[in-house]
């Protein structure tokens, strides 16, 4: 069974603009949501919005046209409230609050996960931010199964539903669990059976199979990738199964190229080498040869180098594999013409 809507999952420090960008370029999303703009005490100024979510100045979409999402954190439902309207006005296509993230440093604050323990206040949250919020703007909402356990997960998707969520996205483990695998789809299922809103499932999918398997325990075709589609970036096309072949390495190379190009100008450079190897302990789920590439590169500082790196390799792999210059929908022709 193929999934109906696939998502981006908001990987807070890995998912950011440049990479919504990026997947959403090589093609099989829906939609995107952004890193977690943490709301505290106050009504955060444009400025802030902006960064987190340049996408808001072009009409909230990447560059191919994929929508995005704002995600908001924090505990208090007016402040929450105030700072979705005002991303609203400004142009934001939906808002999605976020329930699931087990940072202790968030938790500690009274955001995130935490919330799971008290259902009550996540209806709070959510209806204040609904009421706020026109009608015609989604506001979805993003949990765990628990905080502890799983004893609440029925309550806390009740609750959501009560309280006027559009659709709610549900990582099948807990905070305590972790990313430990497995993800227990069948209790996303079971939220499923009980709410009448659309259920995104998410968690530990790597592979066709995993989609598969999560599609059929979890009760419903609407997924969410997050570290599989880091790992597998044609991830979301394959699911799809339409004509396209998967990615090989030479492909890969061709693409951590364009992502250190597209890096220059948007971070400081004292950060892209460490972006581009966060991005390569993913690709080692997938393909071998990342792992061999990040011990040859892992000790270099100069952004430079690393560039002239990734090169070589590309240029190496080339003459083991042919390298289409098309990777999924994202037509890499120039670059692949100036550099090999």
């Amino acid at each position: 069974m193929k999934p109906s809507f696939i998502m981006l999952a908001p990987m807070e420090g890995i998912i950011d603009h440049t990479m919504r960008d990026m997947f959403s370029a090589i093609g099989g999303l829906d939609r995107c949501v952004t890193e977690f703009i943490r709301v505290t005490s106050q009504c955060l100024p444009e400025r802030v919005f902006k960064r987190g979510f340049p996408e808001i100045q072009s009409g909230s979409k990447t560059s191919n046209n994929t929508v995005v999402y704002a995600q908001l954190l924090g505990d208090k439902p007016e402040i929450m409230a105030q700072n979705a309207y005002k991303l609203a006005r400004m142009g934001a296509a939906g808002i999605d609050i976020n329930f699931g993230c087990p940072a202790k440093c968030v938790n500690n604050h009274g955001g995130g996960s935490i919330l799971l323990k008290d259902p009550e206040q996540l209806f709070r949250i959510i209806h204040s931010v609904r009421q706020y919020v026109p009608i015609h703007i989604p506001v979805s909402a993003k949990i765990r199964l628990g905080f502890e356990d799983k004893s609440l997960s029925l309550d806390i998707a009740a609750a959501i539903e009560a309280a006027g969520a559009s659709e709610i996205a549900v990582h099948g483990r807990t905070k305590k669990e972790g990313y430990k695998p497995p993800a227990y789809w069948d209790k996303i299922g079971e939220i499923s059976d009980l709410v009448n809103i659309p259920v995104i499932a998410n968690g530990e999918m790597w592979t066709l199979t995993d989609i598969q398997r999560c599609i059929k325990e979890s009760k419903t075709t609407r997924i969410m990738l997050g570290r599989g589609l880091v790992a597998c970036p044609d991830l979301a096309l394959l699911a799809r199964g339409d004509d396209h072949s998967a990615l090989n390495w030479a492909q890969i190379c061709l693409l951590l190229l364009h992502y250190r190009r597209t890096l220059n100008g948007r971070c400081p450079e004292k950060y892209i080498n460490s972006l581009i190897k966060q991005w390569l302990v993913y690709l080692r789920q997938q393909y071998p040869q990342a792992h061999l590439f990040f011990n040859a590169i892992k000790r270099l500082r100069c952004a430079d180098d690393l560039e002239k790196s990734i090169i070589a390799e590309l240029r190496l792999q080339q003459q083991r594999q042919e390298c289409l210059p098309t990777i999924g929908n994202l037509d890499l022709s120039e670059l692949h013409a100036s550099t090999l």
